[in-house]
């Protein structure tokens, strides 16, 4: 689907897509554009338990690392500049590739976020990095939206994420998205000159495409946890079992 619409804005591409098609979007459209529902990234797979009792601090698994990056690597600047949450000397530094149609992406972000923030985030001890990986011309009319509040991006996505369903599901989500748009201060000429900014499209995408191409994600959310790669909507409680060893 990506791929298909490569020369076109996202506001006209809005128009050409189903609201069937931009739920499943949590996994390459791409590679599965003949499966009836693609399927979202599995949860994180816990590792192995030792064979003593648990005790409370230890009830919950750690999750089993599905490979690892080279940080240094990762954290090279992109097509766009990182937008970040956190003190840039937190030891522990998570780089989160997430889909603005992705109900899981969504799902994360309003249960799990809030806790790792104030958990771990607020207090020093880690820092995240959000990066755009688009599956559907929705989400990079989403996140270019974002990108256009400037100062307000993570402010948007937060309101993007808790109305997945007003916008990604309406029968007409170009209406839907500048209702809520005009609520965070745009006009429909401002709107509009975001969603037809081809710049700021080809840069969304080469963010995807680097994702992609140098890193694997295939799926979203993809975490990298100072380099260790976890797929799917991690609880606060898998979260901290990874960040906590890292400490």
């Amino acid at each position: 689907m990506l791929r298909s619409i490569s020369r076109r804005t996202a506001l006209t591409g809005l128009a050409a897509v189903s609201a069937a098609a931009l739920l499943s979007a949590c996994s390459d459209s791409g590679e599965q554009a003949n499966a009836a529902t693609p399927k979202p990234a599995e949860p994180a797979t816990p590792a192995a338990t030792p064979a003593a009792p648990a005790t409370p601090a230890q009830a919950v698994k750690v999750p089993e690392a599905q490979g690892t990056v080279d940080m240094a690597k990762l954290l090279e600047a992109g097509s766009l500049p990182d937008m970040i949450i956190g003190k840039a000397d937190a030891p522990v530094t998570i780089v989160e590739y997430a889909s603005m149609t992705c109900p899981h992406c969504a799902h994360f972000h309003e249960t799990t976020l809030p806790a790792l923030k104030t958990k771990y985030i607020d207090t020093g001890k880690a820092r995240l990095i959000y990066r755009e990986f688009p599956f559907d011309p929705l989400a990079e009319a989403g996140f270019m939206l974002a990108r256009c509040s400037k100062d307000n991006y993570f402010p948007m996505v937060d309101v993007l994420f808790k109305q997945q369903q007003n916008w990604a599901g309406s029968q007409n989500p170009k209406d839907a998205l500048l209702q809520i748009s005009k609520l965070a201060g745009f006009t429909q000429e401002s709107f509009e000159a975001c969603l037809t900014d081809q710049k700021l499209l080809d840069d969304i995408r080469a963010v995807r495409a680097r994702g992609e191409n140098d890193f694997k994600v295939d799926s979203t959310p993809t975490f990298f946890i100072n380099g260790k790669v976890y797929k799917g909507a991690m609880t606060i409680e898998e979260m901290s079992a990874v960040i906590d060893g890292m400490l």
